[in-house]
């Protein structure tokens, strides 16, 4: 059965390329596309997607709507995925997204759209339950918190700092291994000893894991002013 995709983009020419990019995907159908958050959110109800691709900033303020339509739909429609496309590599944006859970929740860099293989794997992932988050603001928030003198990345094996990285990105431990050329066994004493390490033992399932790893390497972040 294929994913049903509702689109929330407020630029007609970004809506548009989007819906030809996954009109060529035989598992994914749009079955929605509208420019505000109002909008948005009556599709929601009209046709019933699994995935709503939205922009960060739509009417009626420009600001973050994409983030409130996610928050909104968490509590309305909690089985409904949301990925947002987003301009700002800000890790705070991030962290707003996911700030009521990061299960079906997604952030991407608008950048990756032109990736039809990369965008469609997060809304599959999101639609599947998981979580997706740019490499870029991953590759950011790690480079930050490592910069620090007391940082406990610093304890941090190499590869321990590559298999963070992947974690928050949203990947499983069988998409570590394989990204890294481990053994599903290597990956878990891996993230054991790296949870250990960060005080981070009690988030299990990957999307409380991603959650848990960026609260951790954003903890000195500030949200962006509006």
């Amino acid at each position: 059965m294929a994913i049903r995709v509702a689109l929330a983009e407020d630029s007609l020419i970004v809506r548009e390329g989007i819906q030809q990019l996954l009109a060529t995907e035989p598992e994914i159908e749009v079955v929605a596309a509208c420019g505000d958050l109002d909008s948005a959110l009556e599709a929601v109800e009209e046709c019933e997607p699994d995935v709503v691709v939205t922009d960060i900033r739509m009417p009626p303020t420009g600001t973050d709507e994409g983030i409130r339509l996610a928050a909104i739909l968490r509590e309305s429609h909690p089985e409904v995925g949301v990925l947002v496309l987003s301009q700002y590599g800000s890790p705070a944006y991030a962290l707003d997204l996911l700030d009521s859970g990061s299960d079906r929740r997604a952030y991407l860099l608008k950048q990756r759209v032109h990736d039809r293989a990369e965008l469609t794997e997060a809304i599959r992932s999101v639609a599947e339950g998981g979580s997706v988050i740019d490499p870029k603001i991953v590759e950011a928030l790690v480079a930050s918190k490592a910069r620090s003198e007391e940082s406990p990345l610093a304890a941090l094996t190499p590869r321990e700092h590559d298999v963070l990285a992947e974690i928050a990105r949203g990947k499983s431990n069988v998409a570590i291994a394989e990204s890294l050329v481990l053994t599903k066994r290597g990956v878990e004493k891996h993230i054991n000893s790296i949870f250990s390490k960060l005080d981070l033992s009690d988030a299990q399932d990957v999307s409380k894991r991603v959650k848990a790893t960026l609260v951790f390497l954003a903890d000195t972040e500030q949200t962006p002013s509006q």
